[in-house]
C-alpha cells in the first residue's frame, strides 16, 4: 500500500510537472506571440506617422503651387488689362 501511494505521488508529480511544462510553453508563445503584435502595432505606426509627413510635405508643396498659380493669374490679369487700354488708346487715335 504504501508503495502504491508513493507511486501516486510520484505520478501525480510527473503530471503536474508536465502540464507545468505545457503552461510554460503556452505563456512563452503567447510572449512571443505579443511581441510580434507590438512590433507589427510599432511598425503601423511608423508607417502611418511617415505617411502623414509626406502627406504634409505635399500639402506644403501644394500650397506653395497655387501661391505661384495665384501670382501668375494676377500677372496675366494685369497684362491683359494693359493690352485692353492699348488697344482702346490705339482705335481712339
Amino acid at each position: 500500500m504504501r508503495k502504491l501511494t508513493i507511486a501516486g505521488f510520484a505520478l501525480a508529480a510527473a503530471l503536474t510537472a508536465g502540464c507545468a511544462t505545457t503552461d510554460d510553453a503556452a505563456m512563452s508563445e503567447a510572449t512571443a506571440t505579443a511581441n510580434s503584435a507590438e512590433q507589427t502595432a510599432e511598425n503601423a505606426m511608423n508607417t502611418a506617422n511617415s505617411a502623414a509627413s509626406s502627406a504634409r510635405s505635399a500639402k506644403q508643396t501644394a500650397d506653395q503651387a497655387l501661391a505661384a498659380a495665384k501670382a501668375a493669374q494676377k500677372s496675366a490679369d494685369e497684362a491683359n488689362e494693359r493690352a485692353k487700354r492699348m488697344l482702346e488708346q490705339a482705335s481712339k487715335k
